[in-house]
C-alpha cells in the first residue's frame, strides 16, 4: 500500500533513532517540520521536476546552496526508505543549482577591537568573561565552550581537551519541544587538544584550578550555561564597549585568522579548529591578496635562475 510523504518521514524517523544519536535525529525532525512537509505533506509521489521547484524556492527565500543541499539529502533518505519498505514511490533525483554563489567573507573582530576587549574581560574577571577570553584565544566553538568543566582542563600540559559539546535540541513529542543535552562533537576530529595561551593561563589556573573537576568553566557550578543564553551575554559586553556587534562564531574566525595572519601552517591551524579537512580552512580563512600572488611568483622565478 502506497502511503503519503507525512506518514513514510514518520515511520523514517521512528527507524532511524534505533541508528544515530539523539542530536541527528534533532536536526532531521527540524528539517522535515520546517521545510519538506509543507511542500511534500500529501504526496503519494515526489518526481524530479517537483524537487527541482522545491530546491529553486527555497533558494529564493534565502537558503544557501549549502542548506538546500542538506535538505534535498534528507528528503532522498526518507523516498529510498519508502521505496525500499515498498510504501512510497521514488524517482532518482537528478537536481540543477544555480551557478554557485559566492564565499561570503568571514566577519572578524578588528585587532584593535579584540585587544580592547581581551583586555577588559581580564582585568575584570568574570566566569563568562573568561570564557569569551579564552574562545579569542582557542577558536572553540560556542557548544564546545558551554560544555567545558575544570576536568576538561589540564592545568600541568596547559591545555583543554575537547570531548563534548551542549546544545538545544527539537523534540517534538515533548511537552516543552525543545530541550538541552550534552554529546559528542561535531565530528570525530573535533575530539581534539588545545593549547592554553599564556595570556591567559594564569587566570585559568587562579580561577579553576581549586574547582572540582565536574564544575562548568562558564558559571563556575555544576550546573552549564547553555549556548542561547551565553550569546546575550555576548552581545551585551561588545555594547559596553562601544565594539561593533558580531556573532559569536566570529570569535572563531578571529581566532583563525590571526593564525593565518601570523603565518601558521594551515594543517595546524585546521587541527586546532577542529575542521575535519584541511580544504575547509583554506576556504574559509585563506584567500591570497594580488601582492601575496606576485610575490609567489618572484619565489618561483628566483628558484629556477639561481
Amino acid at each position: 500500500m502506497i502511503i503519503c510523504f507525512k506518514t513514510v518521514s514518520a515511520r523514517w524517523i521512528s527507524f532511524k533513532k534505533n541508528y544515530v544519536k539523539e542530536s541527528t535525529i534533532s536536526v532531521y525532525e527540524e528539517i522535515i517540520k520546517n521545510h519538506l512537509l509543507d511542500y511534500f505533506k500529501s504526496s503519494l509521489f515526489i518526481k524530479n521536476k517537483e524537487v527541482q521547484r522545491f530546491v529553486l524556492l527555497k533558494i529564493r527565500e534565502g537558503l544557501s546552496q549549502k542548506m538546500v543541499k542538506d535538505i534535498v539529502i534528507v528528503l532522498k533518505m526518507i523516498c529510498m526508505y519508502g521505496k525500499k519498505s515498498k510504501i512510497f514511490k521514488y524517482e532518482a533525483f537528478d537536481i540543477i543549482y544555480p551557478v554557485k554563489e559566492e564565499a561570503k567573507e568571514v566577519s572578524i573582530i578588528s585587532k584593535r577591537d579584540q585587544i580592547k576587549l581581551q583586555n577588559s574581560l581580564l582585568e575584570n574577571v568574570t566566569y563568562k568573561g573568561i570564557g569569551i577570553a579564552l574562545c579569542l584565544m582557542t577558536g572553540l566553538r560556542i557548544g564546545e565552550l558551554c560544555a567545558l568543566t575544570v576536568g576538561d582542563v589540564d592545568f600541568s600540559t596547559k591545555e583543554i581537551i575537547v570531548r563534548k559539546t551542549i546544545q538545544r535540541i527539537y523534540c517534538p513529542n515533548e511537552k516543552k519541544k525543545t530541550r538541552i543535552i550534552l554529546t559528542e562533537p561535531k565530528t570525530i576530529s573535533s575530539n581534539r587538544v588545545v593549547p592554553i595561551s599564556s595570556v591567559i593561563f594564569p587566570t585559568i589556573k587562579e580561577n579553576y584550578k581549586a574547582l572540582g573537576t565536574d564544575v562548568y568553566l562558564l558559571s563556575g557550578t555544576k550546573k552549564p550555561i547553555e549556548p542561547r543564553c551565553y550569546r546575550k551575554y555576548f552581545k551585551s559586553e561588545l555594547d559596553k564597549l562601544n565594539i561593533k556587534q558580531v556573532k559569536f562564531h566570529a570569535l572563531r574566525h578571529t581566532f583563525a585568522t590571526r593564525c593565518i595572519e601570523s603565518n601558521s601552517d594551515y594543517k595546524t591551524v585546521s587541527s586546532l579548529l577542529g575542521h575535519s579537512n584541511i580544504s575547509t580552512t583554506l576556504n574559509l580563512y585563506v584567500h591570497p591578496n594580488k601582492e601575496q600572488k606576485r610575490k609567489c611568483v618572484e619565489r618561483m622565478e628566483k628558484l629556477l635562475t639561481n
